[in-house]
C-alpha cells in the first residue's frame, strides 16, 4: 500500500470515528432525553414547559445544529492534519 493510500485510509477511519461519536451524541439527546428519560426530565421546567417536552420538540434540533458546526470544525482540523485542505 502506498503512503498516499495509508494517509487516505487513516483519514477515513478518523472521519468515521468522528461521525459515530457525533451521531451517538445526537441519538442520546434526541431519543434518550426526548423519549427514554422524558418522565425524569419533566420535573424540570424551562419557560413554563417541561424539559422532556422541550427536548423532544426543540432541544434535539438545537443539538443537531450544534453538532453540525462541531463536525465542520473537526473536519477542518482533520483536513489540515492529513494535508487535504485547500
Amino acid at each position: 500500500m502506498s503512503e498516499k493510500q495509508k494517509h487516505a485510509s487513516a483519514y477515513w477511519k478518523e472521519n468515521v470515528r468522528y461521525l459515530f461519536i457525533l451521531l451517538t451524541i445526537w441519538f442520546v439527546v434526541s431519543y434518550g432525553a426526548g423519549i427514554l428519560f422524558k418522565d425524569a426530565l419533566d420535573s424540570i421546567r424551562i419557560g413554563g414547559f417541561k424539559l422532556g417536552f422541550w427536548f423532544a420538540q426543540q432541544g434535539s434540533i438545537y443539538a443537531f445544529v450544534i453538532l453540525i458546526f462541531v463536525y465542520i470544525r473537526l473536519m477542518n482540523k482533520l483536513d489540515k492534519k492529513y494535508g487535504f485542505d485547500e
